[in-house]
């Protein structure tokens, strides 16, 4: 996954070609699609396929991962937490980065200078979460806490179109 000094970087890396945004297309709608299934699609050998695909994840590009539904594996309560700091802003960005149950981490201009989204079993995890460790955080002037009651939409589809 790119940090976030990874994605103001990139700015200066070539965009991508269009047969490398069909190949990352097909990869999108199926992350365990066969090369050759791939190279049909795209015009290209189920080798090439490979190649590029190895030259993607090696750029840091693409990384193929399962995503899990974090229902379906008992993490039950899932939530936004937007974050004042008084002080710098990385430290505090790099200690939520450690917790296991934040799984987004972002440091943005605005309201708030982080984002972050946790996911808990449940709500008395949560409260530990906010309250005992990330609240207790040196520089952490203010939490804000936004549970989600329901999931519309989650999608990975950037960058192909």
């Amino acid at each position: 996954m790119a940090s976030v000094s990874d994605l103001t970087s990139s700015r200066t890396n070539p965009a991508l070609d269009d047969i490398s945004k069909r190949i990352i297309a097909q990869l999108q709608e199926d992350g365990r699609r066969a090369y050759a299934t791939i190279g049909k699609a795209v015009g290209l050998s189920e080798a090439a396929v490979r190649q590029r695909v190895q030259k993607l994840s090696d750029a840091g590009v693409i990384q193929i991962v399962a995503v899990t539904d974090p229902l379906q594996v008992g993490l039950f309560r899932q939530a936004m937490i937007a974050i004042t700091v008084d002080g710098p802003v990385q430290s505090v960005a790099d200690a939520l980065s450690t917790i296991d149950e934040i799984n987004y981490v972002v440091v943005c201009a605005g309201r708030y200078d982080i984002l972050c989204e946790a996911v808990c079993p449940d709500d008395e995890a949560l409260l530990d979460l906010v309250s005992n460790r990330i609240r207790a955080l040196a520089g952490v002037r203010h939490a804000e806490i936004m549970v989600y009651l329901k999931l519309n939409k989650q999608t990975y589809k950037w960058g192909t179109r």
